[in-house]
């Protein structure tokens, strides 16, 4: 069994809780045991529980955004200690990029980062795509790492970081130890306004960049206003797709997002809707069902669900 040990920022817990999920099946099959600070016990003294997990992990996971870049701790302590583990060959640091950020030029740049291409976890259509791929590529990684038995010493004491023999021993625990979020509306209304700003700026630049790609083709965005944009693609001079996206409220209700197959379309015109739901860890998109679509989608999977229903008679 292999020790992993996951650096992060607080800002980033539901990436770390959605992580620990996606890693249940490797803590069932013994392959794996999985560190983090949520284990400190009670009265424990953070610095030297963490120091200790530092020195004793085979595998260390950063899970990087700009606010791990930003924290002292995380980058300047976890980070910096795990890199020198990982140069002397004695552990293996995996960067997995949860947000995106300016990580290529810090020391960890050098490393081949997760998910593939290191493209954001944010930027999958789904939490879950993005993390069936760390997951996956992390499998193989850990067939490579050489096994070993939990030791039976104890838990470090307070006199300072704890060399590897005196780590805690891995004791028998649930699989997953994440507890219910609570959701505000101000936390939705958030997630929603940042979704649609992502899908905008997606079709903003999918346009502009759709002619270069396909000489018969030209995109057009056109803002009507604040929260409503509409998108049309001519091919030879001639139009053959449009779409208006608006953030709407159906029926009095809550806000979402509406789409309509045509740019020609009135506010009360919808082919789908995505609202903003929410389960026990996470916020996500969630179509009405005109398209059949009831996925947990990020802001990108959102976008790109509207794009593809957009597209859809072209391709």
């Amino acid at each position: 069994m292999s020790r992993a040990f996951v650096s992060y920022c607080h800002v980033d817990e539901q990436y770390r809780a959605e992580l620990e999920k996606h890693l249940s099946l490797l803590k069932r099959q013994g392959l794996i045991d999985v560190w983090s600070d949520h284990r400190i016990p009670p009265g424990g003294d953070i610095d030297t529980h963490i120091s200790a997990e530092l020195d004793a992990a085979d595998l260390i996971i950063l899970l990087v955004s700009s606010d791990f870049i930003a924290s002292e701790y995380c980058y300047g302590t976890e980070m910096k200690r795990a890199l020198e583990r990982h140069q002397a060959g004695s552990a293996k640091v995996v960067p997995i990029i949860v947000r995106p950020c300016d990580w290529t030029t810090a020391p960890l740049g050098r490393l081949k980062a997760l998910p593939n291409d290191a493209k954001p976890v944010v930027k999958w259509p789904t939490l879950d795509d993005a993390f069936v791929d760390v997951v996956q590529a992390l499998r193989k990684l850990l067939s490579s790492l050489p096994q070993r038995q939990p030791s039976a010493s104890s838990t470090p004491g307070l006199a300072g970081p704890a060399p590897i023999a005196e780590v805690a021993p891995l004791r028998p625990r649930a699989s997953s130890l994440a507890l219910r979020k609570e959701f505000r509306d101000i936390d939705r209304e958030a997630f929603l306004d940042e979704g649609f700003a992502h899908v905008r700026a997606y079709f903003e630049n999918s346009l502009e960049e759709l002619g270069p790609r396909n000489p018969a083709y030209e995109g057009k965005y056109r803002q009507r206003s604040e929260h409503a944009f509409t998108a049309t693609i001519y091919r030879n001079g001639e139009k053959v797709s449009g779409c208006y996206i608006r953030l709407t409220s159906m029926f009095g209700g809550s806000r979402q997002v509406g789409y309509s197959g045509s740019d020609d379309a009135n506010d009360n015109s919808f082919n789908e809707t995505y609202s903003v739901d929410a389960d026990d860890q996470s916020m996500y998109f969630k179509g009405l069902g005109f398209s059949g679509d009831r996925t947990k989608l990020t802001h990108e999977g959102v976008a790109e669900a509207l794009w593809n229903m957009f597209t859809e008679r072209l391709r």
